[in-house]
C-alpha cells in the first residue's frame, strides 16, 4: 500500500513539472523617470549622479569615462505586482550604476538602454523589465560620464 501511495505522489509531481518549467516571462515597458524621482524624494539616490536614457541629451559637455557599464538585477516577485517588482529591480540597478559612477569619478550615467538578455532596447522614457511568477529582472547598459 505504501508503495502505491509513493508511486501516485511521484506521478502527480512529475505531471506538475511541465507547468513549472514553462514559467511566465512578461515583458513590461515602464516609466523610468517615475522611479528616479521617487528614489530622489526618498533619499535613496543622493542626486550626485544624474541618469539619462538613450535619446535624452544632457545639457553641457559630456565626457565619457567608461562606456558600456552593465547591471543586471533581479528581485523576488512573489506576492508583488509586476510593476512593483519591476520598480524594485530598477531601484537596485540604479543604485549599482550610481556606485559605479562614483568609483569612476563620473557625475552621470548617459545613453542608458535596457539590456535584457544582451538585447539592447533604447527608449527616451521607458525601461524594459521582465516579470515572472517568482522573479522580476531589469538589465541596463549605460556610459559613465562627466557632464560639465
Amino acid at each position: 500500500m505504501r508503495l502505491k501511495t509513493w508511486t501516485a505522489t511521484t506521478a502527480l509531481l512529475l505531471c506538475a513539472l511541465p507547468g513549472i518549467s514553462q514559467a511566465r516571462d512578461t515583458a513590461l515597458y515602464l516609466p523610468f523617470d517615475k522611479v528616479v524621482q521617487q528614489m530622489l524624494a526618498e533619499k535613496k539616490l543622493d542626486g550626485s549622479v544624474k541618469f539619462y536614457l538613450a535619446g535624452v541629451q544632457p545639457r553641457g559637455k559630456v565626457s565619457v569615462i567608461q562606456p558600456g557599464a552593465v547591471t543586471n538585477k533581479k528581485t523576488n516577485a512573489f506576492n508583488k505586482t509586476d510593476q512593483g517588482a519591476c520598480e524594485w529591480a530598477l531601484q537596485s540597478a540604479l543604485l549599482t550604476l550610481q556606485d559605479a559612477a562614483r568609483q569612476a569619478n563620473a557625475n552621470a550615467v548617459t545613453n542608458i538602454a535596457s539590456y535584457y538578455k544582451k538585447n539592447e532596447r533604447k527608449d527616451a522614457s521607458t525601461y524594459e523589465c521582465h516579470a515572472g511568477a517568482v522573479i522580476a529582472g531589469v538589465a541596463l547598459k549605460g556610459d559613465l560620464a562627466r557632464v560639465d
